[in-house]
């Protein structure tokens, strides 16, 4: 299993990378995405070697309902001749939006060793008004087991972030791992900064019209969709 350790480099300089990235690639792909009502997610792919920026996208949900950021990343990066492209197994995969169950699962079976995302589930939820990351990993994979009680299987992690097939951490996380005072305030501000230009996508996205085809269909089959077109978007 790799860990943010076997990178070349400290945890300033990978973070440096990841905000380039936001900035100069995923942000004005969001920016046009969120003007047609499109969703704010999206992700990218770095060599671990140099932290070169190897793809970048968006969320295509309306070409499929599975093609959340994460996944239309992994795709566009298989989509790129084997030749043309470092193995997986030497990358680093960036979600703006810690991965759904479909991503997280998306991430292991392709071999992205490291996974570094922005904004927890806890955001997605209370910020973009999509609480099925959370209720989809709660009730498919968080089984109780004799003796649970309410509180301990609530107090039990949704997945496990170091496990045989990725290191999970957050932004945040990497962000107190920079022993430099001043250049961890440095960080800190250029990362707030981008927190609130996704505020404001948030704010955008979720006060349009999301109700879709896929909405209807859910509706039309009798069964509780609340949050439109939310869950589908990603």
């Amino acid at each position: 299993m790799a860990t943010e350790s076997s990178i070349p480099h400290g945890p300033s300089a990978l973070l440096t990378a990841i905000i380039k990235t936001i900035q100069d690639k995923i942000i004005p792909l969001t920016q046009d995405l969120v003007a047609t009502g499109g969703s704010p997610f999206g992700a990218a792919v770095l060599t671990q070697s140099s932290l070169e920026t190897i793809t970048a996208t968006v969320n295509a949900y309306r070409d499929s309902p599975l093609l959340h950021g994460e996944t239309n990343c992994i795709r566009e990066f298989f989509d790129t001749p084997a030749e043309q492209r470092p193995d997986a197994s030497t990358c680093i995969f960036f979600s703006t939006h810690e991965p759904c169950a479909l991503c997280l699962s998306g991430i292991a079976w392709t071999g992205f060793p490291i996974l570094i995302f922005l904004f927890s589930y806890e955001y997605t939820r209370d910020s973009v008004a999509i609480p099925e990351d959370i209720e989809i990993l709660q009730e498919l994979f968080r089984v109780p087991v004799p003796g649970d009680t309410e509180e301990t299987l609530a107090a039990r992690p949704l997945y496990n972030k170091k496990n045989k097939f990725f290191s999970a951490r957050s932004v945040e996380e990497l962000l107190a791992d920079v022993e430099d005072e001043e250049e961890r305030g440095r960080l800190g501000t250029q990362i707030q900064k981008i927190k609130e230009v996704y505020d404001q996508f948030s704010r955008d996205w979720t006060a349009s019209d999301r109700q879709n085809p896929w909405q209807r269909h859910y509706q039309g089959r009798g069964a509780e969709f609340p949050q439109g077109e939310a869950y589908l978007s990603r």
